[in-house]
């Protein structure tokens, strides 16, 4: 269960404003990579922060209100499809993370990053934190927001894209997605460097040239 504890942690080490830092979409056919920075305000701490995945859509848009009115700072960021084909998902995941700390309005003390590991060149100490999103609350925030803005941005590009879904399956590997990908190729959002994007595309070229 997530709580205030790896924050007292800090805070007692004298840093001031700790960022909880989380990403949403590494896993996806399609879509951004995204994470958020929060620095939650200790007196006005939302209820019912936790891991992401762990609440319905209802309650992580409705926490996800209360973060932004509540906490010291929120920043989010987004590595799109082609900047994943060009440095892989990790680099791209950790740029994001890099990008969420920088646009913070009031800069990170310290960081606690959810994973295994800390991205290089951040603009202040961090540790990494394996399922911290489940240890942290301040991660529990950032996983929150990062969730969120990726949902958000996933259906609005399905209006651009109607017919792969998006707006369902948020560029995950869906059968309903698959079979998409099978019947129309790859569009601007899919990620080329991933197997089964790759592989429609390679069919929709092999039977273009028969």
């Amino acid at each position: 269960m997530a709580s205030w504890e790896l924050e007292r942690q800090c805070f007692n080490e004298g840093f001031h404003r700790v960022a909880g830092v989380d990403e949403a979409g590494r896993g996806p056919l399609a879509g951004p990579v995204t994470a958020a920075a929060v620095i939650l305000d200790p007196a006005r701490i939302p209820e019912g922060l936790a891991d992401s995945k762990t609440l319905t859509a209802a309650r992580r848009e409705a926490l996800a209100e209360l973060i932004f009115d509540q906490a010291l700072a929120v920043s989010v960021a987004f590595a799109p499809a082609a900047v994943i084909d060009a440095i892989n998902i990790r680099q791209a995941t950790f740029g994001a993370m890099r990008g969420a700390l920088a646009g913070l309005s009031a800069p990170a003390e310290f960081a606690l990053i959810d994973g295994r590991d800390v991205p290089p060149a951040l603009a202040c100490p961090a540790r990494a934190i394996v399922k911290g999103d489940s240890l942290s609350l301040s991660i529990a925030a950032a996983s929150i927001i990062a969730k969120t803005a990726r949902d958000g941005l996933m259906t609005q590009l399905a209006r651009t894209w109607p017919q792969y879904g998006f707006e369902r399956h948020m560029g995950y590997g869906a059968p309903a997605h698959l079979a998409a990908l099978r019947a129309h190729g790859p569009c601007p959002l899919h990620r080329m460097s991933f197997a089964p994007v790759r592989a429609a595309s390679l069919k929709i070229i092999a039977e273009s040239t028969s």
